[in-house]
């Protein structure tokens, strides 16, 4: 057997398995691990070992690497469980499972029977399923099977936080490799370059600049195809694809050592899992597929990304295995500093209802986490599965969401599944596959007629995409009942109860969703004039999701799907729009409502509640009276007076208590500008305070012969203004509250004359020129000498006189 790197590294691993019972093998790619490391620990475990690996085409290749080490078939000693397909038997002590079959494994037995160990697979990758699973096995470890043995294995992880969260020793692999030359681009590529046509270009120069197989990396599929499409018959020798859905034949024709140069198109499932044999060059296009939370479907879906440096150094790692190598990347030098690190772990960012999901089912919140799932993420999905019925008002698993969770399928597709059995299976396995018929509009009926072969469609198919969709939905089928026949738009309403839009008044198509956001289409959409449809996937565009894919579906249909969460709601709110309040009764599903009246009877309570709202928006706008009447309070309120505060901020504040009993009438911005405030402010205070108001800022000034004259409290001391001849014989000068009053003295005409806060300093000084200037304009009116002396007045003589 071929001695490889990772072999100097197993008797330290065996040495820390044997006594801590869990380890961290950091070792490179390529140095071996994921063959040799569960053959190595066969002898040292008692019960099976449990290898996960993050993709399906890496499992079966390292089951049946490892089987032909012991020269025998996959399913005898090794064997693997992926999705779908399934070998082992009795004698199977090596099981190589994706990470999914693992999370199954602990919810249906959590103490793991039979297994004795279980290894994490390119850890670094980070995915939600490893995390989860990882997470899972440590809690078993500590409550359970402290004799469970742990290993996790990575090529480029940042080994020490990993080792500290399992409290485990860190053993390092060195590796081996030949030095590998990178080759940039000399400048970017243009904005509107197509991916394919210039990693075709690339992988063509690499093939006249060197020697040795070509390994050429690519986001996915559909790239892989058209980049084999570009190069066939232009390079001399086999152009081979290798992803996650080739048939295992397909595969081994690409992972087999073969004779002479060949060109092998991977995805990223080639940076770690799997070893070309061959290699020497590497060509890197720079993309990357991971899972993200997609708002618009409102599940994880693939996204094309930019690789990070990590994952770039990875795979140039690929072409220095067996002799010094060429990497070749398709983007500058310069731009290669904008990458990021390393990617991001899956939990941060993907949908976490599967996962709240999977929490529920095992009874706890608080697993021990690499990376704790965040907080409002989680929290939406939680929210989610209530509303799926997944989860009880508590937060506990029903017995509906065991059901959900042992389907290999997101909680919503499972829970139409579950509801409208096989004929939701095509449904099911197209929402969880890209768009097969692109171009044709939103409604989802034409892709289901694509599905089952009809052929007037108004766009050209995506035949690999409907192979797909039409195989997994053969397997979801699988056994289970037809169901109550329903409409496309029905069993989309079990999948997105939060997506059943609502069509606004007007003429633009635009919805209301049961779940509170809007969403438009393009007005020659065929589903342009449906009134109610069911969203299956939005863009993300604010303030108005656009509808990518939609189903029509008839009231009547809702009404029976939706029976118990249709609730007649009485609404009584202010509107701004209409600038009134408006009292409705509404049939609601969520945040539309599919019925609506006028609410006449509306409690008198309930309409001036509503009109506070309409107060707050409006403003307060007292009448002059009441703005005096403040404004007294206000002054004795400054000079310590126990009197309430009336200033706009506390009146706001406390609009419920001293506003609501007035406000019987008010229903509208037209009632609130004819309302006057002086009374709701008058009840404001008890009898003692109006009496401490009266006497210490009274609302007129009684003049000498006993006439009221209002007080202006509006400014910055309390004003009054009266004829000059009122006052005649007042020798000290009057005040409000402690503060002298201001005093307007005014001619016959009523023009001022004088302004005074010290009417016996005025009568000593300035008087006598008023008196002089006045005689003359006002004969018939008094103007005495001594205005200490002579009596109030305003009379005049009479003419001729």
């Amino acid at each position: 057997m071929t001695r490889l790197p990772i072999d100097d590294a197993i008797p330290a691993l065996l040495s820390a398995v044997k006594r801590e019972r869990q380890a961290v093998l950091m070792a490179p790619p390529g140095a071996g691990k994921t063959t040799r490391v569960p053959l190595a620990m066969l002898d040292h475990v008692a019960g099976r070992i449990v290898m996960l690996e993050p993709r399906r085409l890496a499992a079966r290749a390292a089951a049946q690497r490892m089987a032909a080490t012991l020269g025998e078939r996959v399913g005898e000693t090794v064997g693997f469980r992926i999705r779908g397909e399934a070998k082992v038997s009795k004698t199977t002590r090596i099981e190589v499972v994706t990470e999914g079959i693992l999370t199954r494994m602990v919810q249906s037995d959590p103490e793991l029977s039979g297994v004795g160990a279980v290894i994490f697979d390119e850890f670094h990758e980070r995915s939600l399923n490893a995390d989860l699973g990882l997470a899972l096995c440590l809690e078993i470890r500590g409550a359970l099977r402290e004799d469970l043995v742990l290993v996790a294995m990575s090529a480029t992880l940042d080994a020490q936080p990993v080792a500290d969260l399992m409290g485990a020793p860190v053993v390092v692999s060195e590796g081996r490799s030949f030095p590998v030359e990178t080759r940039w681009l000399d400048r970017p590529l243009p904005a509107r370059a197509r991916l394919e046509a210039e990693v075709a270009d690339l992988v063509g120069r690499a093939a006249r600049e060197t020697e040795g197989s070509i390994l050429v990396f690519l986001p996915g599929e559909g790239e892989i195809r058209r980049v084999q499409g570009m190069l066939e018959g232009r390079l001399g020798c086999p152009v081979l694809p290798l992803y996650g859905a080739l048939p295992p034949a397909r595969q081994a024709e690409a992972l087999e050592p073969g004779e002479g140069r060949r060109v092998v198109l991977a995805t990223a499932i080639a940076e770690t899992s799997l070893t070309i044999p061959d290699i020497r060059v590497v060509v890197d296009a720079g993309r990357a597929r991971r899972a993200r939370f997609d708002p618009g479907s409102g599940m994880s879906r693939l996204v094309t990304e930019k690789v990070t440096r990590a994952e770039a150094a990875q795979r140039a790692g690929r072409a220095g295995r067996v002799a010094p190598g060429v990497a070749y990347r398709l983007w500058t030098r310069g731009e290669e500093g904008a990458l990021a690190a390393f990617p991001d772990p899956e939990i941060a960012s993907a949908d976490l209802a599967p996962l709240a999901l999977e929490l529920a089912q095992w009874g706890a919140q608080d697993l021990p986490f690499l990376t704790p799932p965040p907080g409002p993420a989680l929290f939406e999905a939680q929210a989610l599965l209530r509303d799926l019925g997944a989860l009880d008002a508590g937060g506990a698993i029903t017995a509906h969401g065991r059901r959900l969770a042992a389907l290999p399928l997101h909680p919503r597709l499972g829970h139409m599944l579950e509801r409208a059995g096989a004929q939701a299976a095509p449904l099911a396995a197209l929402m969880g596959e890209r768009d097969p018929l692109r171009g044709a509009g939103c409604d989802l009926a034409l892709r289901l007629a694509a599905i089952s072969g009809r052929r007037d469609l108004p766009a050209a198919p995506d035949m690999g995409a409907l192979g797909r969709i039409r195989d997994e939905a053969r397997r979801l089928s699988r056994g289970r009942g037809q169901g109550p026949e329903m409409s496309p738009g029905a069993m989309a309403a079990l999948a997105y109860p939060d997506r059943i839009g609502l069509r606004r008044p007007g003429d633009d198509p635009r919805w209301l969703l049961s779940g509170g956001r809007g969403a438009a289409m393009a007005a020659n959409d065929a589903l342009a004039g449906a009134r109610l449809i069911v969203a299956t996937d939005l863009s993300d565009d604010v303030p108005e999701a656009k509808i990518r894919m939609a189903a029509r579906i008839e009231e009547a249909e809702l009404r029976e799907i939706f029976a118990e969460r249709i609730e007649e709601v009485a609404l009584c709110d202010w509107s701004k729009r209409e600038n009134r309040v408006v009292a409705r009764l509404q049939e609601r599903l969520g945040a539309i409502a599919l019925s609506d009246r006028i609410w006449r009877d509306a409690p008198e309570e309930t309409v001036a509640r509503a009109m506070l709202t309409g107060v707050r928006q409006l403003g307060l706008r007292p009448s002059p009276a009441a703005e005096r009447f403040r404004a007294r309070v206000m002054l004795v309120r400054a000079g310590g007076a126990d009197l309430p505060d009336m200033s706009d901020a506390a009146l706001m504040e406390t609009l419920e208590d001293w506003l609501l009993p007035f406000l019987g009438n008010v229903r509208s911005a037209g009632d609130w500008k004819g309302f006057d405030l002086l009374g709701p402010w008058k009840a404001m205070l008890d009898w003692g305070q109006s009496q401490t108001l009266d006497r210490e800022a009274p609302p007129g000034f009684t003049t000498p012969l006993g006439r009221q004259v209002p007080i202006d409290y509006g400014g910055a001391v309390p004003e009054v203004s009266l004829r000059l001849q009122e006052v005649f014989g007042v020798t000290r000068h009057p005040s409000v509250g402690g503060t002298p009053l201001k005093m307007t003295l005014l001619s016959p005409a009523g023009r001022p004359v004088q302004v005074t806060d010290d009417l016996p300093g005025f009568w000593a000084s300035s008087y006598a020129d008023v008196r002089r200037d006045m005689r003359g304009r006002y004969p018939r009116h008094p103007w005495p000498e001594d205005p200490t002396e002579a009596a109030p007045t305003l009379r005049a003589k009479p003419r001729g006189r």
